[in-house]
């Protein structure tokens, strides 16, 4: 060893962590999630009668992983990577419906409104629609407009 160099201390080991809760954005004034009225919250009140509690989440991976899931609660496992942006009321629901994004998804999305619809069509296996020739998709618009 000469001069310039010295032997480096040991290393200290870390701190155990304590798991993180996952995020929630700040209250906004006006809902960041809705649905609509005729056709996503007719769908909702039936998946709700066949399945239970639901829950939604969209996590802005490729192809279906973009649009929102709709899951029986507590079947799709959230954590500090996802946002809870609302707890959604829909008529005829006992209970409110969770709304999840990833918090990746939410850097995206975080100036708009979302607007849960439903379109004809297939969409992910995973998704409790899928068999009804249904799929829900968002419908955006600026906060605020």
């Amino acid at each position: 060893m000469d001069e310039q160099t010295s032997p480096r201390e040991p290393l200290k080991p870390l701190k155990s962590l304590k798991p993180l809760e996952p995020q929630k954005p700040p209250e906004p004034r006006e809902p960041r999630v809705e649905v609509t009225p005729a056709t996503a919250a007719e769908l909702i009140r039936r998946l709700r009668a066949d399945h239970g509690p639901l829950m939604f989440h969209q996590s802005g991976g490729c192809c279906d992983g973009s649009a929102p899931m709709c899951y029986p609660a507590g079947e799709f496992r959230t954590g500090n990577s996802d946002v809870l942006l609302q707890s959604l009321e829909v008529e005829g629901v006992a209970e409110p419906v969770p709304f999840w994004m990833s918090v990746s998804q939410y850097e995206a999305w975080r100036h708009t409104r979302l607007i849960v619809d439903v379109v004809k069509g297939r969409g992910s296996g995973f998704s409790l629609e899928a068999p009804e020739g249904v799929r829900f998709l968002i419908r955006s618009r600026l906060v605020g407009t």
